[in-house]
């Protein structure tokens, strides 16, 4: 199994250590992080990193956001500081359906009912799956969203040969246990870092950056990344999302280098009743590098 990342060690200057908890739910232990409601009544707002990321994407975003909403935000499971997914248990292998429902088990473990769910990139899709399996399974289920964020939301394969080819070959790649220690020596070159995060088509500050490159030189987090990307079936959740009846909003940045922007409109025309918002100027990190703008938007659509 590929070294992950030790608290004590790496995450002594982690962004928000204060709001950091460590929880057991659905066979493995997370790492989340929690603002506490700033006032009776305040709605619950879940926050869903990306692939190759963790709770330091909402480092900048939260602290605009903790005087309007309780927050809560975890590393997806093989991400930064929590456990890995095992093939066999609950999250199975880190599929999109499993995932979505570790992530239920962690809010029902951590006794939380968010009214809103925010997700970025593939924590969107994870948010979407959240709310179709809450929905099948009814009052069953003890939780259903009031509305759906989906920031630089990735909902569909990519297009061209990279779609035919990028999942066959992560599964490969996740397949092979040197994979994940070969890619984070590579990443110790700071230049492989900065290309690819400029292909994002985000600028991030200096801490940022570095932030990123802790991740990426941790072949415990590498693994998760590709073993994530490895086991996800996008076709299969494009082909739901006009069964989708919780509100959906998009964020998309128009200069997403990661996710076509054009893809948001692609969802928008798929659920009911989805409405979108754009962010000129900015990439697929977009609440990163400009997070009070984001916050503003968001401010704008959740409810008081």
């Amino acid at each position: 199994m590929a070294q992950g990342l030790n608290w004590d060690r790496d995450g002594r200057h982690w962004p928000h250590r204060e709001r950091s908890h460590f929880i057991a739910a659905a066979g493995l232990r997370w790492h989340v992080q929690h603002w506490p409601a700033p006032r009776p009544g305040a709605p619950l707002l879940l926050l869903i990193h990306g692939t190759g990321s963790a709770t330091h994407t909402w480092r900048h975003l939260a602290p605009l956001l903790a005087p309007h909403a309780e927050l809560l935000a975890m590393d997806l499971p093989g991400h930064g500081f929590s456990g890995p997914a095992a093939a066999d248990g609950p999250v199975h292998g880190a599929s999109m359906a499993g995932m979505a429902r570790g992530v239920t088990a962690l809010m029902a473990a951590w006794g939380a009912r968010p009214r809103w769910v925010l997700g970025h990139s593939a924590g969107a899709a994870i948010a979407i799956r959240m709310a179709l399996q809450a929905a099948a399974a009814g009052s069953a289920a003890g939780w259903a969203p009031a509305g759906l964020i989906a920031l630089n939301a990735a909902l569909f394969p990519l297009p061209g040969w990279a779609g035919t080819l990028f999942s066959p070959a992560a599964k490969l790649l996740a397949l092979n246990p040197l994979v994940p220690s070969l890619f984070a020596w590579r990443a110790r070159d700071a230049s492989v870092v900065q290309k690819l995060l400029d292909s994002t088509g985000s600028r991030l500050d200096e801490a940022g950056t570095r932030l990123y490159r802790q991740l990426v030189t941790s072949p415990g987090h590498v693994a998760g990344a590709l073993g994530m990307v490895a086991r996800w079936n996008l076709h299969e959740l494009a082909s739901d999302l006009p069964s989708l009846r919780a509100p959906l909003h998009l964020l998309v940045g128009e200069q997403d280098g990661t996710v076509p922007p054009a893809d948001a409109r692609r969802a928008q025309a798929l659920v009911p009743g989805a409405t979108l918002e754009t962010l000129p100027g900015l990439g697929h990190l977009a609440h990163e590098e400009d997070a009070a703008r984001v916050a503003a938007c968001l401010r704008g659509t959740l409810p008081g």
